[in-house]
């Protein structure tokens, strides 16, 4: 149960090969199980290990282990325990032997540099033994130490005490003297004590997080993220003592107002706060003022907030029965969009309701309010697209204006009766190694033309089991021509490697090239995105093995291997071959491309390239190169790429279903932000990996569109539409919804789904174009013949002229191009 980085006891001979004893600590107990019978009680020690650069040894030894020593290496413990000042220099310096270890011992002994966090947790009224738990780098958790200071020789000896500390004392007096320098500070606890002997050999910062976690030798995202400055919960108490609320008439009654923190019954004689020289009321607040105060304090507080709500609930249900009086219907129209939804029509009931009658509070997040009402939502779009489908009109010629909720696109299919169209998919029978083998001839020439084999992938998919998809998604892609032999193939990609490994040299085993300051941080970027990129895959899942290397090998990886150096990457995920490879990859695609090099997400779609080409680094750079090719628009660096896209994506909406664009024009949501990552990485982090696989070679096929991905976005968002429509009203609410969507989208489903809109679309186009070309031919006639006035030239087709036809921008017919070149 050791960590692997932990520095197993053995016997030590030689005089050089022993261990400083820096500092210990006895009666520090490891608790086995719940019962006390079963705790085990050591020594904490800190332990210097001689040499060129000394290594510093976090270490805990019971006393079982130490006695079998004999009273003589006990006694350095002791003696060390009873010493005052640390002095490495000292030259009475104590060398001990650390004793063999039993796997039932617990003992450990551990660097300080593979120690991420400690969690400190000082004794309380409930927990009699403060204790420190110790967090690995490599996320191992080594036995919690419990310091019984009560029993600990160094905490208990008076003399001790006045040697270490003769002024001060715990709790900490307000005399103006201080100790000596040289004396340790004053500590409340033996967990104290540890951490200001760790200090000198390594930096403790404390989490603004969570106080109890300290992290050691943080790196600067550690820092970032854990000196947030956070203000305590009682912090509105002291604004609202310092505030003329106090004095003014307010609801709530005199003798529950907040008191200002000076009038808190306290001696008058009592030195001023610690803490008062802060110029923030707020930062003030983070030290929590006297039980009585703060007791006073909370419920000032609640009671002004109690009274506000009160106000708020009468505010609105007061308006609620003004607007829903009959006499207030002719000016509904004309009110803003948040006074209009108070209004119940057609008695169906408001937002408030629902949230009330569903026992969610006013104050709990839309999260909770979807999870609990998604049954009925579900069940109530589900009726309702049943009544709007039996309201719908049979088709006819008489229908000539935009009454169904599809728009002209409903409007086209009546008129003209357009078929429905239905999708070809077939996932059920996907394309296997047999179907594969019967394309080829013997020379490996195809015998189906590249389309057709595109269309069958499309339809049908790629069975998963197996090597196929390394075999076929090269072709996809265009990394090999599908019209060529064997041989001719093999040529070709055998200059393709020789071009990956020229560009791969420009910075491999080159230390002016790898550590020039513009590629340190390609590196540090890279290697920060492929440590947290797919995890789950076996072949990303493990760690370097602590295996031991000659100087030779390691001079080598130290210029191929593309992570900075460890006190570079702080707490960052461990790495290994497959994610340093991976790096690799692209930081070469970095000097292949040096216009737009590296950015963040590129990571997202070379791993499932890497695991599918079975870590084949020069398949996967080509095949990452043409997937680039299709979607370096979307990394460009003023976005110019994804704006197309999306409003691209935003015409689409407002062509198939004009009542989503209007309801997603009223709530401010025509960004369509909630679509930015489903673009972005096609949809990387919407599927499980398998389901990516999938979703990816539909997608590269072209087979309809070069911007199908589009066509699924709009898919996902019709499946949701009523959802969207009926209960999501503001853009934060569509933003969550749609984030909360990863993982749960069905993908068989959406593809035919996506296929017949796209279908659909195409008829649209095709029909309008007629449309026009008829009416362009039809005023022709009309400029070369006389006719008498008021006359009509084709009254079969008069009531079709009055359709109001959609126009088309570039972007929405540039969907309907297939195939790239």
């Amino acid at each position: 149960m050791q960590s692997e980085d932990s520095v197993l006891f053995s016997p030590l001979g030689e005089e050089e090969e022993k261990y400083r004893l820096l500092y210990s600590k006895s009666k520090v107990y490891v608790n086995p199980t719940a019962y006390a019978r079963d705790n085990i009680p050591g020594f904490v020690a800190l332990v210097k290990r001689e040499a060129v650069n000394p290594t510093y040894l976090l270490a805990w030894i019971p006393e079982s282990l130490l006695s079998e020593k004999g009273s003589d290496e006990w006694d350095k413990f002791v003696k060390i325990e009873e010493k005052a000042i640390l002095d490495e220099e000292d030259e009475d310096a104590v060398l001990i032997d650390l004793p063999t270890q039993r796997p039932e011992s617990y003992a450990f002994s551990v660097p300080l540099t593979s120690i991420y966090s400690l969690l400190v947790h000082p004794p309380t009224l409930s927990s009699w033994y403060g204790s420190i738990g110790i967090n690995l780098i490599n996320s191992s958790t080594l036995p919690t130490l419990y310091f019984h200071d009560d029993e600990s020789l160094s905490m208990t000896l008076p003399s001790r005490h006045t040697r270490r500390n003769p002024v001060n004392v715990y709790p900490p007096s307000t005399s103006s003297q201080t100790s000596p320098p040289s004396s340790r500070p004053p500590t409340s606890w033996g967990g104290e004590d540890l951490l200001s002997r760790l200090r000198p050999y390594a930096h403790l910062l404390r989490s603004t997080l969570q106080p109890s976690l300290f992290i050691v030798d943080p790196s600067k995202a550690d820092i970032d993220t854990h000196t947030t400055q956070i203000f305590d919960d009682d912090a509105v108490d002291d604004i609202l003592a310092q505030s003329s609320y106090a004095s003014s008439h307010s609801p709530v009654p005199t003798h529950r107002r907040p008191r200002p923190l000076s009038s808190a019954s306290a001696p008058s004689d009592t030195a001023p706060s610690p803490y008062s020289n802060r110029s923030s009321i707020l930062h003030r607040s983070l030290y929590p003022p006297s039980i009585s105060t703060t007791q006073s304090n909370s419920q000032a507080r609640m009671a002004l907030l109690q009274s506000f709500s009160n106000i708020t609930r009468a505010t609105r249900y007061a308006a609620q029965n003004i607007l829903s009086h009959p006499l207030a219907k002719p000016i509904v129209p004309h009110l803003p969009d948040p006074v209009k939804s108070l209004v119940n029509v057609h008695g169906d009931l408001e937002w408030g309701s629902w949230v009330e009658k569903g026992g969610v509070g006013e104050f709990e997040s839309a999260r909770v309010y979807l999870a609990r009402w998604a049954r009925i939502v579900a069940e109530e779009g589900d009726r309702a697209r049943k009544r709007e489908a039996q309201a719908l009109p049979s088709s006819s010629s008489d229908l000539v204006e935009e009454i169904s909720p599809l728009g002209v696109f409903e409007l086209l299919h009546s008129t003209i009766n357009l078929p429905s169209p239905k999708t070809s998919r077939d996932p059920a029978h996907p394309v296997d190694e047999e179907l594969w083998a019967t394309w080829f001839a013997e020379d490996g020439r195809p015998k189906v033309g590249i389309e057709e084999m595109k269309g069958e992938v499309f339809r049908r998919g790629i069975t998963p089991g197996g090597t196929l998809r390394k075999k076929l998604w090269p072709f996809i892609l265009g990394v090999h021509d599908w019209d060529a032999t064997s041989s001719e193939r093999e040529k070709r990609w055998e200059e393709k490697r020789k071009q990956y490994h020229r560009i791969k040299d420009e910075w491999c085993g080159v230390p002016e090239v790898f550590d020039r300051p513009d590629i340190l941080e390609e590196r540090h970027r890279i290697d920060v995105d492929c440590r947290r990129t797919d995890r789950t895959q076996p072949l990303f899942s493990t760690a370097y093995e602590n295996a031991v290397v000659d100087s030779k090998m390691h001079n080598d990886r130290r210029f191929t291997t593309i992570s900075p150096q460890l006190a570079d990457i702080g707490a960052q995920s461990p790495s290994n071959e497959h994610i340093d490879r991976l790096a690799g990859v692209l930081l070469t695609y970095n000097f292949y491309d040096k216009e737009l090099g590296y950015v963040q997400g590129m990571s997202d779609l070379c791993a499932p390239l890497y695991v599918v080409m079975g870590s084949d680094e020069e398949l996967t750079f080509w095949c990452f190169v043409e997937v680039m090719k299709r979607m370096n628009q979307n990394f460009l660096r003023d976005q110019s790429g994804m704006k197309k896209q999306l409003v691209t994506l935003q015409e689409l909406i407002s062509v198939m279903d004009p009542d989503l664009y209007r309801h997603l024009e009223k709530t401010d949501g025509l960004n369509l932000f909630f679509c930015f990552r489903w673009v972005l990485i096609a949809f990387k982090r919407e599927f499980p990996f398998d389901d990516v696989l999938r979703l990816w070679e539909v997608l590269w096929t072209d087979y309809y569109s070069n911007d199908f991905v589009l066509f699924v976005a709009l898919a996902v968002l019709e499946s949701h539409r009523d959802m969207i429509l009926r209960y999501l009203v503001e853009f934060d609410e569509i933003l969550k919804y749609c984030n909360e969507l990863s993982m749960t989208i069905e993908l068989d489903s959406t593809l035919a789904q996506a296929e017949v809109l796209f279908l659909s679309f195409a008829q649209l186009v095709a029909d309008i174009d007629r449309r026009r070309a008829e009416e362009v031919s039809q005023s022709n006639s009309a400029n070369g013949v006389l006719r008498r006035r008021g006359t009509t030239s084709s009254g079969g087709k008069a009531s079709l002229s009055k359709v109001s036809m959609p126009t088309l921008s570039g972007n929405l017919r540039d969907l309907l191009k297939a195939g790239r070149r």
